[in-house]
This record gives C-alpha cells, sequence and structure tokens, in this order.
C-alpha cells in the first residue's frame, strides 16, 4: 500500500523569506499541492510577482523585515482576513556571509543575528496563539548542517543556526501536548543568492553541484504532509556530489 500522507488541499500556511530562494519555491510547490500561502519578505517587487505568477485568488502577501515584530503578526492577520486560517509557519527567512570570527561589521553580525533567529522567534510567537485556538498546526524551521556541525569561516552564522535548533526542540516540547508539531530542516549548502557577495560570487561552478531550492521545498511538503501521528522533529540535507 502507499504511504499515507495528508492533503494539504485548502490549507492556509504562512512562509517567511518568500522573495527568493527556498521559501520562493516553497510557495510555489505548496500551491502547486493546493494550499493557500502567506508570504512576507522585504522587496515588495518580489513578492508582487509571485502573487502574479500564483495567482492572487491563492497568495496574501506583506512587504517588511522578519526582524521586526510587527512584520509576523501582519502576515498573520492578512492571511485571517483573506483565507480565515493559518494551518502552518515555514520559518525560512535567512541571510548569512563568509569571513572569520573578526571579519565582517558590527552590523553585519547583528543583521544575522537578528534575521535568522530573532525573525525566527518573532515568527514562532505570531503563529501560535492562533495554531493553540484551532488545536494544532506545524511549525518548519530553516536552520542549516552549519547549526549542527559548524564551520570555519561562518561561525556567527552558525550560531543563528544552531540557536534555532534549540529554540525549535524546546518549543516542540512544550506545544506536542496542544498538536503543534516543530521541525527544523537542516540543508547543507543551497544553490541560491545566500552569501552572493558575502563569500560567494554568482557562477561560481560548485554551486552547480550542491541542493537546489526544490530539493528543500520538497522535503518541507513533504513534512508538512505527515500524518498527524508523525512528529518529524530534524531533517538533514546533503547532495549526493557534496562530502558531509
Amino acid at each position: 500500500m502507499p504511504a499515507e500522507t495528508r492533503s494539504l488541499e485548502g490549507t492556509v500556511i504562512a512562509v517567511t523569506g518568500a522573495s527568493a530562494g527556498i521559501g520562493r519555491s516553497t510557495a510555489r510547490l505548496l500551491v502547486e499541492a493546493g494550499a493557500k500561502v502567506a508570504i512576507t519578505a522585504r522587496r515588495e517587487e518580489r513578492l508582487l510577482e509571485l502573487e502574479s505568477e500564483l495567482g492572487a485568488d491563492s497568495v496574501a502577501w506583506v512587504a517588511g523585515d522578519i526582524a521586526d515584530a510587527d512584520t509576523s503578526e501582519r502576515l498573520v492577520a492578512a492571511a485571517l482576513e483573506k483565507f480565515g486560517r493559518l494551518d502552518s509557519l515555514v520559518a525560512s527567512a535567512g541571510i548569512g556571509m563568509y569571513g572569520g570570527i573578526v571579519d565582517g561589521s558590527d552590523d553585519d553580525m547583528k543583521s544575522m543575528i537578528d534575521t535568522n533567529f530573532t525573525g525566527t522567534v518573532f515568527g514562532v510567537r505570531s503563529v501560535v496563539p492562533t495554531f493553540l485556538a484551532a488545536g494544532g498546526g506545524d511549525i518548519v524551521i530553516v536552520s542549516s548542517v552549519a547549526g549542527i556541525r559548524g564551520g570555519a569561516d561562518e561561525a556567527v552564522y552558525a550560531g543563528t543556526k544552531g540557536a534555532q535548533l534549540i529554540f525549535a526542540g524546546a518549543v516542540d516540547r512544550e506545544l506536542r501536548e496542544s498538536g503543534i508539531r516543530v521541525t527544523t530542516l537542516c540543508p547543507a549548502a543551497v544553490s541560491t543568492e545566500f552569501a552572493i557577495g558575502r563569500g560567494r560570487t554568482a557562477g561560481d561552478a560548485w554551486l552547480d553541484d550542491v541542493l537546489t531550492p526544490e530539493d528543500v521545498a520538497g522535503s518541507i511538503v513533504f513534512t508538512l504532509q505527515q500524518p498527524r501521528r508523525v512528529r518529524t522533529t530534524q531533517v538533514t540535507m546533503w547532495s549526493a556530489a557534496q562530502a558531509s
């Protein structure tokens, strides 16, 4: 018999970092699976492009910085106003740079911490009241293998990703009995705009051998489709060509 999966038809899923990369690909696959999406990112023009591509009936959007608590609150409000419900959150907004621990400016370090970790905290805090009222929900946090193993020249970035992992585990244990599942998805390198000009160069040949945004988005959709009796707490992903 085929494995049991849960239909996403008619569900409403908030996706942060939806202007590019993993977030954008996730929004696309979710709509293909029958879901509605509430999306956010800083670049309004990218959100409008995605709304046009996916159809206005399937998209609610809010432009803003995920590091501001107000952005997540407005995203939840937009989902509830347009669709009348909110079932899941995919927290995929993130930024990074490569360099030694003393490289980069103080503002660079603060920006990574605020976007990657503080933004995740605000996103989760904004959806939990709605999920509790509904009797359950799903939270998928896009972390990184860097948060598990660290790596040279990415100490602060890895620290933010490790913080996501600890945070997610704690929230999962806190809310599991309320029907809220929390998953951390930890991909290795993904070929996106991530760190371009900040340690990566567009067109680098090695990016052809790493994961694609669609690879990661597919795992997010698969996680959300698991029957409610299943808790997928952590997923790691590597491309076949990349050493682990």
